[in-house]
C-alpha cells in the first residue's frame, strides 16, 4: 500500500497531496477515509437512534434500573464492547465478520450511551451534543489543516496513553472515595481533553498511517474517541447542574 508512489498524473486528475512529501495516490487515501468517515457516521447514526429508544421509550430504562434481569444486562451491555474489542482487533479485516462485530459493539455501546442519557436532562444532553459536534468538526478540520502543513502527531500517543492510565486511576479513586461534585468536574474536563488529544491523533493516523484495508479498525478508534468526548462532556455538565 505505502509503496505506490505519487505521481504527477495524480494532480492532474484533480488529487493533491494531503501533506508534504506524500508517497502513496491522494485518490486512494481520500478513497479510504470517505469510507471511514461513512462508517463512522452510521455508526453515530445508530448510537443515535439507540439512545433515543432509551430515552424516550421509558418502559426500557425502567426494566434496567428496576429488575434483576436488567440490572443483570446492564452489567452484560457495559462489559461486552470491551470483550468485543479484543475479536473485532483480530478480524477487522476479514469480511463480513469484522461488520458483524462492529454492529454488536456500537449496539451494546449505544445503549450503555442511552442510559447514561435517560437520567440527565434534556438541556444537559443538548449542550453535550452540541459542544461535542463543535469540538470533533473544529479538531478534524485543524488535523487536515495541520497534516498539509507538515505537522505530525504520533509523538501524542504515549502521552495520551500515559494520560489514560492516571484517568483509570482517577476513575477507581472516585469510585472508592468518592471526593465531591468537583472531583467529577475535574474528571470530566481531564477526560474530554484526553479525547480532544485522541480525535486529533487519531484523525492523523487516518490520514497517514492506517493501511486501505483498516478501515473498520480506524473507524472504531474516531467512535470511541467521540463518544468518550460527549460522556466526558455529559459528566462535566451534570455535575455542574447538580
Amino acid at each position: 500500500m505505502w509503496a505506490q508512489p505519487y505521481r504527477k498524473s495524480d494532480l492532474e486528475a484533480g488529487g493533491s497531496p494531503l501533506y508534504p512529501m506524500m508517497l502513496e495516490s491522494p485518490q486512494l487515501r481520500w478513497a479510504f477515509i470517505r469510507k471511514v468517515y461513512s462508517i463512522l457516521s452510521i455508526q453515530l447514526l445508530a448510537t443515535i437512534v439507540v439512545a433515543s429508544i432509551v430515552v424516550f421509550v421509558h418502559p426500557v430504562a425502567n426494566f434496567f434500573v428496576s429488575s434483576g434481569a436488567g440490572l443483570a444486562l446492564y452489567i452484560v451491555l457495559i462489559v461486552l464492547p470491551f470483550i468485543v474489542l479484543c475479536p473485532l482487533y483480530y478480524y477487522h479485516q476479514k469480511h463480513p465478520v469484522n461488520f458483524l462485530l462492529l454492529g454488536i459493539f456500537t449496539v451494546s455501546l449505544s445503549f450503555v450511551v442511552g442510559l447514561t442519557c435517560a437520567f440527565t436532562s434534556g438541556k444537559v444532553i443538548l449542550e453535550s451534543v452540541i459542544l461535542t459536534t463543535v469540538v470533533v468538526l473544529s479538531l478534524t478540520l485543524y488535523t487536515f489543516w495541520a497534516a498539509r502543513r507538515g505537522h505530525d502527531f504520533n509523538f501524542l500517543g504515549p502521552f495520551l496513553f500515559g494520560a489514560i492510565l492516571v484517568l483509570m486511576v482517577f476513575a477507581l479513586i472516585q469510585i472508592l472515595f468518592p471526593l465531591g461534585k468537583i472531583s467529577v468536574m475535574i474528571y470530566g474536563c481531564l477526560a474530554a481533553i484526553i479525547f480532544c488529544g485522541y480525535i486529533i491523533y487519531d484523525t492523523d493516523n487516518l490520514i497517514k498511517r492506517h493501511s486501505y484495508d483498516e478501515y473498520i479498525w480506524a473507524a472504531v478508534s474516531l467512535y470511541l474517541d467521540v463518544i468518550n468526548l460527549f460522556l466526558a462532556l455529559l459528566t462535566v455538565f451534570r455535575a455542574a447542574e447538580n
